[in-house]
């Protein structure tokens, strides 16, 4: 993958994202896995989890089903290291690759269940993507698509701080100036469809101060602030400290009760005809 396709490399690269990875998947998966029960498949699949990170979900995914072969692909070796360190060879069904994914390195119609999960709104050209997990689920497989939205985090606001404001004029620019859709969670129910996808739904997973634990949640807004407060600042013409500033008031804000902030995770899944 060139650097034009993967314009997010180094802050996925950094020691923050590893931290939100393991974050995320504590406060998220115990929404999402009941959601995998509509796909009905079982026995010896086979399943790809691209964009898989340090492997939080692929191992998740292989306890989930006991007998499917699964393949975590990333574009990062050093994403990597760390999956095949935390597996350690406890299960064998469990291998990691460097892909591509734009260019899947598997043969056609030969996946039963393709997972991409806080990828897509990290490429650009993501229907290019989209036609490759296409190409390689076999007729009657499910594609099961986590995408983020940065207009569906909402944090306690005041009159001194303008947090919907944050998103929109700080994290929105950013990924408009590196090609990347903000907005890709809402978007994708069209583009399964444009891309001839059956039986779409749409679910959103409630990540709040009431369903998970407050240090969860900050958490994952600090990782954030740690991987991403420097170019922020610059797409938003604003200096780090102001930024950082901005995210720590809501860092402080989700871990202070009884204060409430949400996150809705749109997860969309289609089954290829």
């Amino acid at each position: 993958m060139t650097q034009s396709r993967n314009p997010q490399a180094e802050q996925m690269a950094d020691e923050s994202m590893a931290r939100n990875l393991s974050l995320q998947a504590r406060a998220i998966w115990p929404q999402e896995q009941p959601l995998f029960a509509r796909y009905a498949l079982r026995g010896e699949i086979r399943i790809v989890d691209v964009g898989c990170g340090t492997g939080e979900i692929t191992r998740r995914l292989a306890e989930h089903y006991p007998q499917a072969q699964v393949l975590g692909l990333d574009v990062l070796e050093s994403n990597l290291v760390l999956a095949r360190r935390d597996n350690a060879g406890a299960d064998q069904r469990i291998s990691y690759q460097v892909g591509d994914a734009f260019a899947l390195a598997l043969a056609d119609a030969s996946v039963d269940l393709v997972v991409c999960r806080h990828m897509s709104q990290s490429v650009p050209d993501f229907p290019l993507v989209l036609a490759e997990f296409s190409r390689v689920l076999r007729p009657g497989g499910w594609l099961h698509l986590l995408s983020e939205d940065y207009g569906m985090l909402h944090m306690p606001s005041s009159a001194a701080f303008d947090s919907d404001r944050f998103w929109n004029q700080h994290v929105i620019p950013y990924m408009r100036s590196i090609g990347c859709d903000a907005h890709i969670g809402r978007h994708s129910p069209v583009l399964l469809e444009q891309a001839g996808y059956q039986q779409i739904a749409m679910d959103y997973l409630t990540i709040d101060t009431l369903r998970v634990e407050r240090a969860v949640f900050a958490g994952i807004i600090e990782s954030w602030r740690d991987g991403y407060a420097t170019v922020l600042a610059e797409a938003s013409a604003r200096s780090i400290a102001e930024v950082r500033a901005d995210m720590e008031r809501m860092i402080d804000a989700i871990a202070t009760p009884p204060q409430y902030a949400v996150w809705h995770v749109p997860v969309i899944s289609g089954r290829r005809p």
